[in-house]
This record gives C-alpha cells, structure tokens and sequence, in this order.
C-alpha cells in the first residue's frame, strides 16, 4: 500500500462551518480512518494548512488537533508547489479574489457557497478554472443527508408517479443577541457584508431541485427583514440590513411546482430544521435531514372536511418510515472522498463552479424578484 500526502491550504477553518464540518468532521476524520482508500493501492493522507488572519485562533486550532501547519500569508501558501488544493469557507465577499488567485497558482479548487457574490464573477471562476486545467468542486452538501438519500431512492424507484408539487420549509429561530447571545455571525444580517437568507439558501434549494426534481425554469421570491435591529458578537445593536425570511415559488423542468419557505425568524414545529413534502401521483413522502416518511397511494386514508368536530384520526401515524437499508456517512466527508477521487484517480464528479454559478444565478434572480414584485425565467447558463 503506498501512501499519498495531498497538501490542502483549508482557508476559514475559525468559522463554524469551515471548522466543524470541513476540518473536524471531514479531514480530521479521513485521517482518523487512516486516509483515504482509491482501491488501486494507493491511499490518500490529507495534511491541512489552517489559513486565515488571525494566527492565535489558527495555532489553537493546530494545538487542539496535533496539526503542524498554519498560515496568515494566503499569497505565500498559494506560490508553495507542494499544496495541491485549495479550499475556502471564508465569508462570502472575500471568497471570489482568493479562488482567483489559487487558480492562477494552478492549485485545485473546492469551495464553500456561494462561489461569489453575483452570476458575472460566479462564471468567469469556472471559465478560469476550467482554461487552467484545475479540477474544481463546490460543496453541496444536503445532496449527501441521509434523508434526501432515502428521497432519491424513492425518486428513482419510481415510488412517486409523476411528481406534481415539492414543498420545503427551512429554519429556525436566530436570538437577536441582546438578551441571548445568537446563534450565527452578524454579517449574516448585513446585506453590505454579504449577508441575507437568499444568498445563503438559495443555492441549496437550486441543487437540491435541480439533482432531485428538474432545473428550475422560473422564480417568484418575496423577501422580508423582519427583525431590523440585532446585537452583534460584542452586545452592541446593529441595523440589520440583509433578508432573514424569504418565500419562494420555484418552476422545475417537468412540470411540477417547488414551494420553499425559509427563515431565521420561525420557531421551529416540526421534526427537523428542514422538511421536503414531495407530492405524486402514486405516493408522497416527507424528507428531512435524517428521516423519511412515506404515504402511498394504496394506504392514503379519505379525510373528510369537517370543522365542527375534532379530528378522529392522527394523521402523522398514517405515514411509514423508510429503512436506511445501509450506513450513512458524513454528508460533508461523502463529498469531500468524492471530490478527492475526482482530482487523484479520475472519478466522474459534476458538482463543478458552474453548478455553482447556478445556485448564485438563483439568489442573484430571487432578490430580484422581490425587488421588482414579479416571476422571472432563469435561463440555462454555459460557459
């Protein structure tokens, strides 16, 4: 068996995302399982390079994991031959200079999302990355939750008929910071650094259509602030300029509708912080992160409206869990050995920039859409 060392630069590994999912839940977690296994003989040991600004919380980070390697000079890591790939969780208005940059040192991307803050820069990253030569991903990982896994099973087993209407309901209550610290940073609040619901979700809810049901043909969004002020990480108010609630109506090749609510001001009733009801012909099913409940037609019970007398029937225990029928990994590791795979051994992965130009063209037409009060195509984009 012979070992690979692949160098990743992992720049905003201080963030919750970058460090809990990406670093501790994926890479440290590849080593932990002694790498990653190509099945020719060859295993992968990926050797990260925290990067970010502040040195202090890097080097705690290293200290804490019995890592060597950090950074503060992203340029300097960028010019250093031996690393392979570059990664970036950073916040959103910074990620699109630094992609550029680790393309032009010829280094393999892989991205959190959005990939930039508008479709132009989105595109010309994939243009880019694809006349450099550099293999390139951007995470999207709820196609890798065990309960949208289950969906997809049904979905391919035919399990729905004709599927006729999605709808999807996302979120949960983030505390103002005032009188309970909040539970995500405050830029996400403030449409100048970048922030807002739509450009956070929206590129979830394109892939997730897209992958599951159909390309999503036209979009109809309203937006709303609906908490204008918030206290940030030091206790002091702050105008919240970005979306914390959109609603949107989706048009998906083939025909069927996709419903999406989603919100940082909603308190949360219902089994999970995400649910899909997936309505067909032959059967529906609701999907969350983990679990899948389905109603088929043959079992679909014949309730009759009637608001006079209490319901006689709990409708939730008429629907049947689906079996894993198998392990479930990771959703953020799964894609992280995919995309591995892809850059060493050649492995088929389409989850590329242009995908996620795709998620950003959404957000980018959803915020629009609110704006003008209208629905708008989203025609297909190409590089």
């Amino acid at each position: 068996m012979t070992r690979k060392t692949v160098r990743i630069a992992m720049n905003g590994v201080t963030g919750r995302m970058g460090y809990r999912q990406h670093l501790v839940r994926s890479i440290l977690a590849l080593r932990e399982q002694g790498g990653l296994d190509l099945g020719d003989g060859t295993v992968l040991w990926p050797e990260p390079i925290l990067v970010g600004r502040r040195e202090h919380a890097l080097k705690a980070l290293a200290e804490r994991h019995g890592l060597e390697h950090v950074a503060t000079d992203v340029d300097a890591v960028l010019a250093d031959e031996s690393v392979d790939i570059y990664f970036d969780a950073q916040v959103t208005s910074a990620r699109e200079e630094a992609i550029r940059k680790a393309i032009a040192a010829g280094k393999h991307i892989y991205t959190e999302k959005p990939t930039a803050t508008g479709l132009d820069g989105a595109l010309e990253l994939a243009r880019l990355a694809n006349a450099a030569g550099v293999k390139h991903g951007v995470v999207q990982d709820k196609l890798f939750l065990p309960g949208l896994l289950k969906l997809k099973r049904l979905i391919d087993g035919g399990f729905f008929g004709r599927i006729l209407s999605v709808r999807g309901e996302f979120g949960y209550w983030v505390f103002e910071g005032d009188w309970q610290e909040a539970q995500r940073p405050s830029w996400n609040y403030r449409s100048e650094d970048g922030g807002g619901i739509v450009v956070d979700m929206f590129p979830h809810w394109e892939y997730v259509l897209h992958e599951l049901f159909g390309r999503v043909k036209s979009v109809q969004a309203l937006t709303a602030t609906h908490i204008p002020q918030r206290w940030d990480e030091n206790g002091k108010p702050y105008d919240a300029t970005a979306d914390d609630a959109a609603y949107g109506v989706f048009e998906l090749e083939g025909g069927a509708i996709a419903q999406i609510n989603s919100s940082w001001t909603v308190r949360v009733n219902r089994d999970e912080l995400v649910e899909f009801q997936v309505d067909g012909t032959e059967g529906s099913a609701v999907a969350g992160l983990r679990g899948c409940r389905v109603q088929h037609r043959s079992a679909t019970p014949k309730p009759v409206w009637n608001p006079d007398i209490p319901a006689t029937e709990a409708f939730r225990d008429q629907w049947q869990e689906v079996p894993d029928n198998g392990e479930f990994d990771n959703g953020f590791k799964a894609q992280w050995e995919l995309f591995l795979k892809h850059v060493y051994a050649g492995a088929p992965y389409h989850w590329d920039l242009l995908a996620g130009a795709r998620g950003v063209q959404l957000a980018e037409l959803g915020l629009r859409s609110s704006a003008e009060g209208r629905r708008l195509d989203v025609p297909e984009i190409a590089l």
